[in-house]
């Protein structure tokens, strides 16, 4: 079993920045590949950065260049450093833990961007 707990979010203005915490206890973490997915009022939940056991990340086309995704497996802990914030970044955003066939979701932790 893995707990995942996310900390970090919040609101900030447009063009701020806020940066998401995920520890993970529990877990062989640093062989799994960890996500950031966010889900917005009435949408369907989306990822937003995925980084694997071995360091290689990837974004989705609508956060690459302000998102960035880290890990610390010594501390068992994702990251998502959230730039250049826009109204539309709003979401409750969601860590995911996903190792062979193995997958746990966080509990999430709303970002509210206002205009």
């Amino acid at each position: 079993q893995v707990h995942l707990v996310e900390s970090g979010g919040g609101l900030v203005q447009a063009g701020g920045s806020l940066r998401l915490s995920c520890a993970a206890s529990g877990s062989i973490f640093r062989s799994a590949a960890m996500s950031w997915y966010r889900q917005a009022p009435g949408n369907q939940r989306e990822l937003a950065a995925t980084i694997t056991n071995g360091g290689r990340t990837t974004y989705a086309d609508s956060v690459k260049g302000r998102f960035a995704i880290s890990r610390d497996n010594a501390k068992n802990t994702v990251y998502l450093q959230m730039n250049s914030l826009k109204p539309d970044d709003t979401a409750v955003y969601y860590c995911n833990y996903r190792l062979y066939n193995s997958e746990y979701w966080g509990q999430g932790t709303q970002v509210t961007v206002s205009s």
